[in-house]
C-alpha cells in the first residue's frame, strides 16, 4: 500500500492522463496516431491550474475569457489599436478562450455529425485543441451584423480584415487559414499567440508548443 504522501503524488503525475482519456470517450481509439494525432488535430493537453488570467475587462463574451499571462499585454495592445481605428472601434470581442479538457469534450462530441471524421473539420477533439494551451482565442465582432461567429462570412467584415492585417504586429497569427493542409476549415476568427518575437517574454514556450502545427501546417497571416 502507497502511504498517503506518495499516493497523492503519484495521483498528481497520473491526473493529466486520465483526464485525457476520458475526455475522449466520443474518439474511436482507431482515430488516434502513432504519432499522436487524432483525426488530423495535433496533442496539447491542458494547462495547468493556476497559470491563466482573465483577459482585458469587457473583452470576453461569455463569463470568462482566461488566457496566459504574458497574451494579456500584446492583447490589450491589439484592442487599443483596434479601437483607435473607426472602423472597428469598439467591436471586436472574445467568443471563446481557454477551454478545459471537459469543455472541449462536451464542444466535441456535441457536434452535429455522426461521424467524428467530420466533427474534426470544425472542431479539435479533447486534448488536441490549441484553446487548451491558453494561447488561442476566437474573435467575435460586436454589434453582430447578422453575421455567426463561426462562419466564413465573418472574414468580409472589417474587423476581420483589421486583424488580418495588423494581428502579426500584436504577435497572433491565424492558425487555420482557408485550404490548410490540416483539414481543419477556414477558422478567420481562431488566432494564436506566439509572441512578437522569439525573445518575447513568454514567446519561447508558445513557439515550442506549436513548433510542429508551424512547421507542418503554416498559419496564414503568420507572425515572422
Amino acid at each position: 500500500m502507497l502511504i498517503p504522501c506518495r499516493r497523492a503524488v503519484l495521483l498528481l503525475l497520473l491526473a493529466p492522463a486520465m483526464a485525457q482519456a476520458q475526455a475522449q470517450r466520443c474518439i474511436p481509439t482507431a482515430a488516434i496516431a502513432p504519432d499522436g494525432r487524432v483525426l488530423g488535430h495535433l496533442p496539447y493537453g491542458d494547462t495547468a491550474p493556476g497559470t491563466l488570467v482573465e483577459a482585458p475587462a469587457g473583452f470576453a463574451l461569455r463569463a470568462a475569457c482566461r488566457i496566459r499571462p504574458e497574451v494579456a499585454a500584446d492583447l490589450a495592445r491589439l484592442l487599443a489599436a483596434a479601437g483607435a481605428d473607426p472602423a472597428t472601434a469598439g467591436t471586436l470581442r472574445g467568443a471563446s478562450c481557454h477551454r478545459t479538457l471537459t469543455w472541449q469534450e462536451s464542444v466535441f462530441c456535441a457536434e452535429a455529425h455522426d461521424d467524428p471524421s467530420l466533427r474534426a473539420i470544425s472542431v479539435a477533439p479533447p486534448g488536441h485543441s490549441e484553446h487548451a494551451t491558453g494561447y488561442a482565442i476566437d474573435f467575435a465582432v460586436r454589434p453582430s451584423p447578422n453575421c455567426p461567429d463561426v462562419e466564413g462570412c465573418m472574414a468580409a467584415l472589417p474587423a476581420a480584415r483589421w486583424l488580418f492585417a495588423n494581428a502579426a504586429r500584436f504577435g497572433f497569427e491565424q492558425s487555420f487559414p482557408g485550404g490548410n493542409k490540416q483539414n481543419v476549415k477556414w477558422e478567420p476568427w481562431h488566432w494564436r499567440w506566439v509572441g512578437t518575437s522569439a525573445d518575447a517574454p513568454g514567446a519561447a514556450r508558445a513557439r515550442f508548443l506549436f513548433a510542429r502545427a508551424r512547421r507542418e501546417f503554416p498559419a496564414k497571416p503568420m507572425v515572422p
